[in-house]
């Protein structure tokens, strides 16, 4: 059953359905679609209460640079629960309507880059590390397809609703 909990993490990681990490995390699709959006597009908001493509984009790589360092500790063995966020104060603290839009591509590579390093780093046992994402149980390889999951969430919005 596909649900969207307090902090999505069941609906996000359903949006993976049954693909490896190391799939997930290679798939270049995100970042060849994010390429196709010039400048003045990526300043666009579909309503004046949401954010702009920027802003979007932003937030996806605030959430995998945030949720990647969860799951470092977690592969550590550190007891941590692997908490929310405000997105909303990250975004509105942030700098993302200033930055060019190419830069904000960028970063995200640069962060998946980090994040595929991460993973190669890491063993089939390391995967079924088991720790508490808010409500749910659950094991670091299904943490890490959420992050992708909530990736695909987004990209999803923007070709729907502002395109």
């Amino acid at each position: 059953m596909s649900f969207i909990s307090s902090d999505g993490f069941l609906y996000y990681y359903n949006l993976t359905k049954d693909a490896d990490c190391q799939t997930l995390y290679s798939s270049l699709s995100t970042f060849q679609f994010l390429e196709s959006i010039d400048e003045k597009k990526a300043t666009y908001r579909y309503a004046n209460d949401k954010w702009s493509i920027k802003q979007v984009v932003g937030h996806i790589t605030d959430h995998e640079r945030i949720k990647i360092s969860r799951a470092f500790l977690l592969s550590r063995r550190e007891i941590v629960q692997l908490w929310g966020y405000d997105q909303n104060s990250l975004v509105e603290n942030s700098r993302f309507e200033e930055l060019s839009f190419q830069h904000l591509v960028r970063d995200f590579k640069n962060v998946r880059k980090g994040s595929i390093s991460f993973l190669d780093g890491l063993s089939r046992s390391q995967l079924t590390i088991k720790g508490m994402a808010n409500e749910f149980e659950v094991t670091l390889d299904g943490f890490l397809k959420s992050i992708v999951g909530h990736e695909m969430h987004h990209v999803d919005i923007i070709k729907k609703r502002y395109f």
